[in-house]
């Protein structure tokens, strides 16, 4: 008996179906938002941005280092 037929076939494809909503709901869920009734975002998506920004910075400095340093040599 194969293990590859249409039945399994079939029921991988509606699991997989399954768990790709289930993982978009608990991402949706997971990613910081706004405050209930307002537009403001809360404190988790301020910090998000904040932390964001500062790797972006701190890794756009240490590059700049890196260049200056090589051409020097």
């Amino acid at each position: 008996m194969s293990i590859f037929n249409r039945r399994n076939a079939a029921m991988g494809w509606l699991s997989w179906i399954v768990a790709k909503r289930v993982l978009r709901k608990k991402a949706k869920d997971a990613l910081p938002g706004t405050v209930e009734g307002s537009k403001r975002p809360n404190k988790g998506a301020i910090l998000s941005l904040l932390a964001a920004v500062g790797g972006v910075l701190w890794f756009w400095r240490r590059k700049g280092d890196d260049d200056r340093t090589s051409f020097e040599s």
